[in-house]
């Protein structure tokens, strides 16, 4: 048998799927309909010849340090090499333990596990973050950090997270690839802990033509470390004072994002004002509960989450009217299969477990009007007054 046709690339298949949907969750070609200027912004980096670790990308961190008030931004290859590199770079290994949720995407785990340590998770609140009500519980004497991730572009409560880790001596990395621009009481999503990492994947609010990702933090230590880190550990083109890692955040991708730093305060504002708009009009709806808004945290709508009675088959009907309704995700991270030597079994979170039978995303993106979320809404309603199962 030739395996190699079970491991190939199922995407161009998802892509062709999906991208004939009327509303879609991908906005790429609306996104980037001024690809021209960026090609001759590309023009002068190839003309330059300045592809590795450039002037571009110096330009970003400058950019990004800003906007997340920190003191330091490093440019790296993607949003889960952030992570990994930031747990390396705190002196995470093997036999370490870091407390986190179970209800994320699979990166945030694959690079706890890659650093060489154990997930050990704690279930979550209704809106989707980690309880830190829960976190003491899990404390060991192998604990090493904290990782929150402000799940959807809504900050956790920071300020309980590091209260904790501040009495038990932990560090903090926090999973902000969703949150560019989230605050939690003004202050910016990355800021916290001692290390805060973004992602610009192609779906993220600031996104590039591929992957991409950023560290932010205040340590004059922990930036150094990186930036030889994420660059063989080379301190000059021919001393190497540590053998490391090559995840280099890409000149050509850092261009494209500098592009899009000129719009992301409309990306920002008109995510928000698009799930404000659909708040308004889905509540009271039977069927349908919308998470807590609390108005001391700006959340900046990286998916726009519902949980929602018969999730399966209102997922279907959108997507027969022509909306791309997606779930984020079915299948929490402590019941994957990857996860099964670490001993989790069905029912040990049950918050978890219940939202991601729950939840469906809607898109809410910043090409969206509101004739489009109308006919979101209609078809919501619709499906709840034909079928009253529940």
């Amino acid at each position: 048998m030739n395996t190699a046709l079970d491991v190939r690339n199922f995407l161009p298949e998802q892509y062709e799927r999906t991208g004939i949907l009327p509303i879609n969750h991908n906005y790429l070609s609306q996104q980037f309909s001024d690809y021209e200027i960026i090609f001759e912004k590309l023009k002068r980096v190839v003309q330059k010849g300045d592809f590795t670790l450039g002037t571009p990308v110096d330009q970003l961190e400058d950019e990004f340090r800003q906007i997340t008030n920190t003191k330091y931004a490093i440019g790296v290859g993607s949003g889960t090499d952030a992570l990994f590199l930031s747990l390396k770079a705190l002196g995470v290994r093997e036999g370490d333990e870091v407390i986190t949720t179970p209800f994320t995407f699979f990166a945030t785990i694959g690079a706890i596990v890659t650093a060489g340590a154990k997930p050990v998770f704690v279930d979550i609140l209704p809106d989707y973050n980690l309880n830190p009500n829960e976190i003491e519980a899990k404390i060991t004497n192998k604990t090493k950090a904290i990782l929150p991730v402000h799940w959807a572009g809504k900050p956790c409560h920071m300020d309980d997270i590091t209260s904790i880790a501040a009495r038990y001596g932990l560090k903090v990395v926090e999973d902000a690839c969703h949150a560019i621009k989230a605050s939690y009481y003004d202050k910016p999503a990355g800021s916290f802990g001692q290390l805060g990492c973004f992602s610009f994947h192609p779906l993220k609010n600031l996104n590039v033509w591929g992957d991409g990702g950023i560290i932010v933090t205040d340590s004059d230590e922990l930036a150094s470390q990186l930036k030889l880190m994420r660059n063989h550990g080379l301190k000059n083109r021919d001393e190497c004072v540590q053998f490391s890692y090559n995840s280099r955040l890409d000149t050509l991708q850092a261009v494209v994002a500098l592009h899009l730093f000129e719009k992301l305060d409309f990306i920002t504002d008109s995510r928000i004002n698009n799930a404000n708009y659909l708040d308004k009009n889905l509540t009271g709806i039977h069927g349908i509960t919308i998470a807590e808004r609390e108005n001391y945290i700006k959340q900046v709508y990286h998916l726009y989450c519902i949980q929602c009675e018969s999730r399966d088959e209102l997922q279907n009907y959108l997507i027969k009217k022509g909306i791309d309704a997606k779930v984020h995700y079915p299948i929490p991270m402590h019941l994957q299969p990857a996860a099964k030597y670490l001993g989790y079994e069905k029912g040990d979170f049950p918050i978890c477990e219940r939202m991601a039978n729950h939840t469906l995303s809607l898109p809410v993106h910043e090409f969206l009007n509101h004739s489009d979320l109308d006919q979101v809404i209609s078809a919501i309603k619709e499906f709840y007054g034909k079928s009253r199962t529940f």
